[in-house]
């Protein structure tokens, strides 16, 4: 064990990748064995992922010793490569197409989840700007969240709140987009730039348009990218000051 345990130290972000797809293959056996494909794998992963994250302290598991490397594969580095990698294969002329209500529903989409999200946070209890504005920017998407509570000096169980706050919607928009695609007539190119811009997390909806049609995926990727980092850039700063203007 000692050995086992020196060369997995040594290779901690190798190691991190073993462990990370271990979790996906049986996310994904449980998605479509148990679940019969009702929740997709990358929902179950995420659950999976945060349960995880309770037996570390600061650092998630990424404080035991073996599984250091999580510590760099869970790092922003990382994930903003995943992030820009899901818009690679995008065709830029269809991107152009969506034009003008790309950019709107990426404001609206923004605005419209925070002070949602704002709402009920303060139905919740938290009035103070602060946790709210955490709280309503993880309803945007989990990495948001975080984001804006380190900005403005959240406390760390606020910051937890918006990170399950941002995976319910994850786990919502997944499960839903399917089921409602039709309905809404998500099934080009042009309708999934807006619906990317109007959800925009983007987990949630690359593993739901994934679900609907794998080549709808770039073009919902690639707004819900620009969404987080518009919310990272709005939420901290002018929505913030909105609430603060209005006497939270």
């Amino acid at each position: 064990m000692d050995i086992i345990e020196k060369i997995i130290s040594k290779n901690g972000l190798v190691f991190a990748f073993l462990f990370v797809g271990i979790v996906m293959l049986i996310s994904f056996w449980i998605s479509k064995k148990i679940l019969k494909n009702k929740i997709p794998g990358v929902a179950i992963a995420i659950l999976i992922g945060l349960s995880l994250a309770f037996f570390g302290d600061k650092k998630g598991i990424a404080d035991i010793t073996i599984f250091a490397g999580m510590a760099i594969l869970g790092g922003s580095m990382f994930r903003d490569f995943a992030v820009v990698a899901t818009a690679m294969s995008a065709d830029i002329s269809k991107i152009k197409q969506a034009g003008l209500a790309g950019i709107i529903s990426l404001f609206i989409g923004v605005t419209v989840t925070f002070f949602i999200g704002a709402i009920i946070a303060y139905s919740m209890g938290y009035t103070d700007a602060v946790s709210m504005a955490t709280i309503a920017a993880g309803a945007g998407t989990y990495i948001i969240g975080p984001v804006t509570g380190t900005a403005l000096g959240a406390s760390s169980d606020v910051i937890a709140i918006s990170v399950a706050t941002g995976v319910v919607k994850t786990i919502f928009t997944t499960i839903a987009t399917p089921l409602i695609a039709k309905r809404i007539k998500l099934d080009n190119p042009h309708a999934a730039v807006v619906f990317g811009g109007l959800i925009g997390t983007t987990s949630g909806v690359v593993a739901g348009l994934a679900a609907t049609d794998e080549k709808l995926v770039p073009y919902g990727a690639l707004t819900a990218t620009f969404y987080t980092g518009i919310g990272c850039l709005l939420c901290p700063s002018v929505f913030y000051l909105i609430l603060k203007f209005f006497g939270f």
